[in-house]
């Protein structure tokens, strides 16, 4: 069986590559597990996971932090804000199917937008957590 991790990734990705409305903001499904070789701007990548264990009963209930990076070039920082209501409204409490597991929820976390060093690149933080059951 696919660990819960690994699984919610996996539909994490899959919802927002067919998500009109993300699509729609990027111009495309440019959304990657890790970006190709000189990428086109606008984009969104999976980034860094933390995952913790919630079980009180012997279970294995799972806590997931997700964070999703959206990239920009547009100029000012309003491409990156819009980036980031799209994934939200994408994912934000989101039925996502895992298989062999069972998703708890799947929540909206906190989101950081900041100009890069290089003057002319925007990046959203955004981040989500989940928590994860087996199926029954």
């Amino acid at each position: 069986m696919t660990s819960a991790s690994v699984a919610l990734r996996a539909a994490v990705h899959a919802a927002l590559r067919s998500d009109s409305g993300l699509a729609a903001v990027l111009g495309g499904s440019h959304v990657y597990d890790e970006p190709p070789r000189n990428v086109a701007f606008p984009y969104v990548t999976l980034g860094e996971a933390r995952l913790s264990d919630l079980s009180g009963d012997g279970g294995t209930t799972q806590e997931h932090q997700l964070t999703l990076h959206a990239w920009s070039r547009q100029g000012g920082h309003r491409e990156a804000h819009t980036i980031a209501g799209a994934l939200l409204q994408a994912l934000d409490d989101a039925p996502l199917p895992l298989g062999g597991h069972r998703l708890v929820n799947f929540r909206f976390s906190v989101a950081d937008i900041r100009r890069e060093r290089d003057g002319r690149t925007y990046h959203a933080l955004v981040r989500f957590r989940a928590v994860t059951e087996p199926s029954a």
